[in-house]
């Protein structure tokens, strides 16, 4: 079963699916693998934060980066509904390490029959929910994120074990549990994030096989070449 044109005479509308789970679930490595296993974009909602530039730097790393508001959800429901249409768009270029964006570079993204948008919020905002075919959440013990968010932090964006910790304990796990596990309600596939690998991609393709999602994204992958 193909899934219906957006219009006559137009592409066929992309195969959106939403991936979220709480920081350090394991949410970004299996939205990676899920790309190459469906020849899909990884679109991350982390190019999404608002620009904190204009504040001063020690204001900026102050910041609740796990509050759902740090996003530019306008600019975000703009890029998502134009992917949606099979448009290009010129996506921010984002910079953990000062907090804003990199100004006057955008990133090309064009159209692609599988889009995977992944994040934190992913599934927070209610304006981008209809433009998802499907949901999935990614469950995995406080524990276990903190040790990759932590590994993360201080290997990949520089940050020291205390002030990981810190942030960790007044703010990542308080909004995860305010803000982001209660989505896992709502989501079409809860996976556990402590499960291997190659078993959650598995996971999630027999889920999209069932809803006939998955053939209808391959043939049209197809079409495309």
């Amino acid at each position: 079963m193909k899934r219906k044109q957006a219009a006559a005479g137009t592409t066929q509308r992309p195969l959106m699916i939403a991936i979220t789970g709480a920081s350090g679930s394991g949410k970004t490595t299996l939205c990676r693998e899920l790309a190459r296993a469906l020849d899909g974009l990884h679109f991350s909602l982390d190019h999404y934060y608002r620009d904190l530039s204009h504040l001063p730097v020690e204001q900026r790393a102050a910041s609740n980066f796990d509050d759902p508001a740090m996003l530019e959800t306008d600019l975000l429901t703009e890029h998502l509904a134009s992917i949606s249409r099979g448009e290009a768009i010129k996506r921010p270029i984002y910079d953990f390490n000062t907090h804003s964006r990199v100004h006057g570079q955008t990133e090309t993204i064009g159209p692609r029959a599988v889009i995977l948008v992944e994040g934190l919020f992913a599934y927070s905002y209610a304006e981008i929910r209809p433009y998802f075919h499907f949901s999935i959440f990614v469950d995995a013990p406080d524990s276990l994120c903190f040790d990759r968010r932590l590994r993360r932090d201080v290997e990949e964006r520089g940050r020291t074990p205390e002030s990981v910790r810190q942030q960790y304990e007044n703010t990542v796990r308080p909004c995860g549990l305010a803000f982001v596990r209660p989505l896992a309600d709502l989501m079409d596939l809860v996976i556990d994030g402590s499960d291997a690998l190659d078993y959650k991609v598995e996971a999630v393709v027999a889920a999209l096989a069932r809803r006939r999602l998955i053939w209808a994204a391959k043939e049209e992958n197809q079409a495309q070449r």
